[in-house]
């Protein structure tokens, strides 16, 4: 059963949103305030559903404070304020996914399943097949990558910190190695088919995965995409 967080300061929506949450079978803690969320952080649900106009600690700082507890930690967040800035800034600060008030509430349903069966890739569902274990860990360049645990190291074996969304793009790249890919085609495997906004984002999460991960062979193809090179 998924364990999903709900930051909402609007009581009769967030009652909403939450039995709408839990009719799918999902375990919901709502929470009135950033204040309150924040100490809850350290429980690690699998997914955050984050107002941002919150009373207290606002959705930005509470998104930050959970980021740096867990950079891989999936986050949605909901605004009543319709402007580019704030999904910028959200997809800045590593939210996975971004809705805009008023939306309806099975809206945030599908895109809630729909993060989590990308993020988690059938983890709670029970064993993976052993074709899949085989493929859990893979060397890339200097890197480790850890598919299930969702995390990469270095040659030292320092784990180096990347948010859910440049792990997903890190994967995406190594699983299609050698291949040309368009913009397009990475804003629909990482940020899914309902994204609404510029591809422009793809130039910016490549830019954040190389400085993280500078000996990754990486290539620009110019005024089309990208492509992984192994090293």
């Amino acid at each position: 059963m998924y364990h999903i967080y709900l930051v909402e300061d609007e009581e009769h929506l967030r009652g909403l949103l939450a039995a709408y949450l839990e009719k799918e079978g999902w375990q919901v803690r709502s929470f009135a305030d950033g204040t309150s969320a924040r100490s809850a952080i350290a429980e690690r649900p699998d997914l955050w559903v984050l107002d941002i106009m919150l009373p207290g600690v606002d959705g930005y700082q509470l998104m930050r404070e959970i980021k740096a507890d867990q950079p891989t930690q999936p986050v949605i967040f909901i605004s009543a304020r319709d402007a580019d800035i704030d999904r910028i800034i959200g997809l800045e600060l590593g939210s996975d996914d971004y809705l805009a008030k008023p939306f309806l509430p099975r809206e945030l349903v599908i895109r809630t399943r729909k993060l989590l069966e990308r993020v988690y890739s059938g983890h709670h569902a029970g064993a993976l097949p052993a074709s899949q274990e085989r493929r859990t860990k893979l060397n890339l360049a200097s890197y480790l990558i850890d598919e299930q645990a969702r995390t990469v190291t270095d040659e030292q074996g320092a784990k180096l910190e990347l948010t859910s969304k440049e792990f997903e793009l890190l994967l995406y790249l190594v699983n299609h190695h050698g291949q040309v890919l368009e913009r397009e085609q990475v804003l629909t495997a990482v940020w899914g088919m309902d994204y609404f906004g510029t591809d422009r984002v793809v130039d910016d999460l490549v830019r954040r995965l190389r400085r993280k991960l500078p000996d990754l062979r990486l290539e620009t193809v110019y005024g089309y995409g990208y492509r992984m090179v192994k090293a």
